[in-house]
């Protein structure tokens, strides 16, 4: 059995009105550096080991197991799974996700399934519900997708979007994606469901023509989840003051606390000028990803299984 490492990009789900179905593959990354080992093990950095389990009750054994069984294997052979993690978990980057889409690639590796993104993303979806995250972090780039159990869609856009800059503003908190699901109505009236819907299709063409102005102004009109997410988050109408002047727009990445400004130029004085108004918050100024997730093989180590 070989050695390898996985790296799975951040993502930023919704966009503003795209809820559920369109996000973004963003530069920052989980590194999973992968080892044979005689049991199964999860390193996590110190700062995570709260919230990662390092047994099999890791999302990421997980997801490889569920992948495994999708494919007629009863079992997986132990490895030892050292993780690097600049994704900040519970923040709306998508930190689920990267462990949902390296548990199927660490099981694509070692049973040699030699899986299509297609079929990735739909186990990933089976897992987790719906595309939004996952689908960019497998296939890069922002993925438009439609998935109801049955059926499975998607677009894929990469063009132009190296001159934009995807700005993070991360609230020092965690903010769990259910307790924001819970704030979320249970039906809406029918015109609004109409509006709402013409929103997220101008989003949709406004990304595909390359407008980011219109992109980033149809990111702050979405009714179907920002205006009851943005309570939790204390800092969201101070943020959208902020941004307003310089950002094209700025949304709620996820479930939040995340918040993602869009620029068209991103200089350091305005990273200084806002670390400086908000200095609770972690200012990231990042970039598509327009690849995904990657595989490269690499030499086993001489680390012990229960290494951390």
């Amino acid at each position: 059995m070989n050695a390898f490492q996985i790296q799975v990009p951040a993502t930023s789900a919704n966009l503003g009105p795209g809820f559920d179905s369109i996000g973004i593959a963003l530069s920052l990354y989980v590194t999973l550096h992968c080892e044979p080992a005689e049991e199964w093990f999860f390193s996590v950095p110190e700062q995570d080991r709260a919230h990662i389990p390092s047994g099999k009750n890791n999302l990421i054994y997980k997801s490889a197991l569920y992948t495994a069984n999708a494919y007629d294997y009863d079992s997986l052979p132990a490895y030892h799974v050292r993780a690097v993690n600049d994704v900040p978990v519970s923040r709306g980057l998508g930190s689920s996700s990267t462990a949902v889409v390296g548990g199927i690639e660490l099981a694509n590796q070692i049973l040699d399934l030699q899986l299509s993104d297609y079929e990735k993303v739909r186990l990933a979806c089976a897992i987790e519900g719906h595309p939004d995250n996952v689908a960019p972090a497998i296939c890069g780039g922002i993925m438009i997708s439609s998935y109801d159990r049955n059926e499975l869609d998607y677009v894929r856009l990469t063009d132009g979007l190296e001159n934009l800059t995807w700005l993070a503003i991360v609230p020092g908190y965690h903010l769990e994606t259910e307790k924001a699901r819970q704030l979320l109505p249970g039906s809406i009236d029918y015109k609004d469901g109409v509006h709402s819907s013409a929103k997220a299709n101008v989003l949709v063409a406004a990304l595909a023509a390359k407008d980011w102005k219109l992109a980033g102004k149809m990111m702050t009109r979405d009714q179907w989840h920002q205006p009851y997410r943005k309570q939790l988050i204390s800092e969201f109408d101070l943020v959208q003051e902020s941004v307003k002047e310089d950002a094209l727009g700025l949304y709620i990445s996820g479930a939040g606390p995340t918040m993602i400004a869009l620029y068209d130029g991103f200089d350091l004085q305005q990273k200084a000028n806002l670390q400086s108004l908000f200095p609770d918050c972690s200012i990231l100024p990042l970039k598509a990803d327009v690849d995904g997730i990657t595989v490269e093989l690499k030499e086993c180590s001489k680390r012990t299984p229960l290494e951390s």
